[in-house]
């Protein structure tokens, strides 16, 4: 698949929690542009070309259907150093990432750099509004409880590291798109000639802010290592505030043999009502649960037509 926003429909289990882990499966991505970036190699062949010919084709058809026709071969160039959207899970920030991809896929540069910096600030403002309630008891606490809204990244920056919100190399990423946010806005008469540029420098750094704190799967410190196939959180990070409030209550708690099916409602999971009665489980380590994972039978998985939709 290459193209997704697909979400399910699920009813979390409350029972044997020992036994189930959170799986992520709401998410969006778009890895389109890898293809307009590829070229087909000597060994290819034949049917491959065709292949990759027809998707190129396709993926133009798209831009031009969703852009316009006026200057398509900017906007494909543009759609394509772009590049692919990053596999984040559906939260506040991937409607704006669209708006800015918009603007800087129809050429408006400039809206498309400053829109960069401003959702990066929102993120911040976001995390900082949802979260801070968990951390009372902090020192850092009593310099933010009483704002609607904060301007000063470097605050947010460095409140949230210190809760262990915000990850050392995504606030990194932070630091540097706040320069340029502080370049691009204030007037700087160099700006207008390195438009195109200073976009995707923001849209950089707005990426990596996305795949690092804010990704489907991966190395972060919350996800299981080693799934195949899927992210899935760790038992000690479900009550982990930003954990907790941005993956947890958007997943849905499974077990090892769970299976997923798409209906007409979308998604949704299949699963075990007890494992304690299908296989004498009563609690997992992360570890044995990724194992079963990894090695379960197909045979063995949930079946609609003999087990409750989860």
């Amino acid at each position: 698949m290459e193209k997704s926003t697909d979400t399910h429909t699920t009813i979390l289990a409350d029972g044997e929690p020992e036994v189930r882990r959170y799986r992520i499966f709401n998410f969006d991505f778009d890895s389109r542009p890898l293809t307009l970036s590829d070229e087909p190699g000597r060994d290819w062949s034949e049917e491959s070309r065709a292949i990759w010919e027809q998707s190129r084709k396709n993926i133009i058809a798209s831009i031009r259907s969703d852009y316009g026709e006026n200057g398509l071969t900017e906007k494909i160039d543009n759609f394509r150093d772009f590049g692919a959207k990053p596999f984040s899970i559906v939260a506040h920030h991937n409607v704006m990432f669209d708006h800015v991809r918009t603007a800087f896929i129809g050429g408006g540069y400039y809206a498309a750099l400053t829109g960069a910096c401003a959702l990066g600030e929102r993120i911040l403002n976001h995390m900082m509004l949802d979260l801070r309630d968990h951390f009372k008891a902090t020192p850092e606490y009593k310099k933010v409880y009483r704002k609607s809204s904060f301007d000063r990244w470097r605050q947010m920056i460095h409140t949230l590291v210190a809760w262990g919100v915000l990850l050392p190399e995504v606030s990194n990423d932070f630091l540097e798109l706040e320069r340029l946010r502080n370049r691009s806005i204030h007037f700087t008469a160099d700006t207008a000639t390195r438009l195109r540029e200073d976009a995707l420098c923001a849209i950089g750094y707005l990426k990596r802010i996305l795949e690092g704190q804010f990704a489907g799967f991966g190395l972060q410190p919350w996800f299981i290592s080693g799934t195949m196939g899927a992210g899935f959180i760790k038992k000690e990070w479900e009550t982990h505030p930003f954990v907790s409030h941005y993956y947890c209550a958007k997943s849905c708690l499974v077990g090892p043999f769970h299976s997923l099916e798409h209906t007409d409602a979308g998604w949704q999971y299949v699963d075990y009502p007890s494992y304690h009665e299908l296989c004498g489980l009563t609690e997992l380590t992360d570890d044995q649960f990724k194992d079963l994972f990894n090695d379960r039978d197909p045979a063995c998985l949930a079946q609609r037509d003999k087990n409750p939709i989860l």
